[in-house]
C-alpha cells in the first residue's frame, strides 16, 4: 500500500486549508457560532471573509482549481486561519513547491567530529535524528534513555507502534501530536522522499491514531520542549530538550537533553549513566 507522505501529489494546498480550517472555531476568531453548522470549524466562506478574497476564489484553492496565490493571499489565508509562524512557512512551500523528483534510497550519515561531540558529553543524552525522525546515532545515555523498545531507534514508530509507548510516554498525546506534526514539516520539504513515504504508509495501516492525527495537518518544527518520561530502570525523568538542526547534513537534527540541576530527574540520569556503564 503506498500512501501520499504529504497531501495528495495533485492537491497539497488545498488538503492542508481545508484540514486547518476544520481545526479552527469560529469563536476563537470573534466570529458568532450560532445557527446550524454543517461543518466542524469555520465555513469556507468565513475563511474568505477573513482573508479577504472571494469565496469562489478560496473554494478554487481547496479543490485545487487555483495553483497560483500570490504570496500576500497566502499571508492572508494565514491570518485568517490563525496558523503560527512553522504553519505558515508550510503553507508558502505547498504553495511553490520544489521540483518533484524520484531519487534512490540513501543512508544517511553522521559526521565523526558530531560523534565525538556527543561522546564527550557523558552525563548528557543526545541523539542524531534524521528527517523521518529515525535515530542515526546517539551517545551512551542516549541510548540507555531510549534502549529496551522495539522501536528504540525510530521515535515515531516508537509512539505509535511500540506496546509499552504509552507507559514510557505518560503524556503520550501530546508527544504524538508534536511527533506527527514534525513528520508533517519533513512531508513539506521532500513528499517523494522513499522513507518519508514508507513511514507514513506503514504507520497508515497499523496505528489509527496515527491517522487521526495525520489526518490535521499539524505542524510542529522540532525547536525545545519539557517532556516526561517513565523509564523502566530509573522511574520519573522530566526533561527539556533542544533540537539544533545540522547545518553540514541538512535534515538531520541534534537533539540533547537535560534536567533541572538539582531534581530528582538530574539524580535519575546520574543512576542510568552509572547503571548504563555498568
Amino acid at each position: 500500500m503506498r500512501v501520499a507522505a504529504g497531501a495528495s501529489a495533485e492537491n497539497a494546498l488545498g488538503e492542508f486549508l481545508r484540514a486547518r480550517r476544520e481545526q479552527v472555531g469560529p469563536t476563537e476568531l470573534g466570529l458568532s457560532a450560532g445557527g446550524s453548522r454543517r461543518v466542524a470549524g469555520l465555513r469556507r466562506e468565513e475563511v474568505a471573509v477573513l482573508a479577504g478574497v472571494s469565496t469562489d476564489y478560496y473554494v478554487r484553492l481547496e479543490q485545487g482549481r487555483e495553483r497560483n496565490p500570490s504570496a500576500q493571499v497566502l499571508d492572508a489565508l494565514a491570518h485568517g486561519l490563525a496558523l503560527d509562524e512553522d504553519a505558515t512557512a508550510h503553507l508558502h512551500r505547498l504553495a511553490q513547491p520544489a521540483p518533484r523528483r524520484r531519487r534512490a534510497r540513501r543512508r544517511e550519515q553522521v559526521s565523526p567530529n558530531l560523534l565525538r561531540l556527543m561522546d564527550g558529553w557523558p552525563d548528557t543524552p543526545a541523539l542524531v535524528l534524521g528527517r523521518c525522525l529515525e535515530v542515526l546515532a546517539h551517545n551512551a545515555l542516549g541510548e540507555s534513555l531510549f534502549g529496551g523498545h522495539t522501536h528504540s531507534g525510530d521515535l515515531v514508530r516508537l509512539v505509535f507502534l511500540d506496546p509499552d509507548a504509552r507507559e514510557f510516554y505518560p503524556e503520550w498525546e501530546r508527544v504524538a501530536v508534536n511527533t506527527v506534526g514534525g513528520l508533517r514539516v519533513a512531508a513539506g520539504l521532500d513528499p517523494d522522499d522513499p522513507r518519508l513515504i514508507e513511514t507514513v504508509g506503514e504507520l497508515s495501516v497499523k496505528s489509527a491514531d496515527f491517522r487521526r492525527l495525520w489526518a490535521r495537518h499539524d505542524i510542529r518544527q522540532k525547536t525545545h520542549e519539557t517532556k516526561r518520561f517513565h523509564h523502566r530502570l530509573v522511574g520519573e525523568l522530566v526533561l527539556s530538550y533542544e533540537a539544533l538542526t545540522v547545518n553540514s547534513a541538512p535534515g538531520q537534527q541534534l537533539v540533547v537533553y537535560q534536567a533541572e540541576p538539582g531534581s530528582p530527574s538530574e539524580a535519575g540520569l546520574a543512576l542510568l549513566g552509572s547503571l548504563a556503564a555498568g
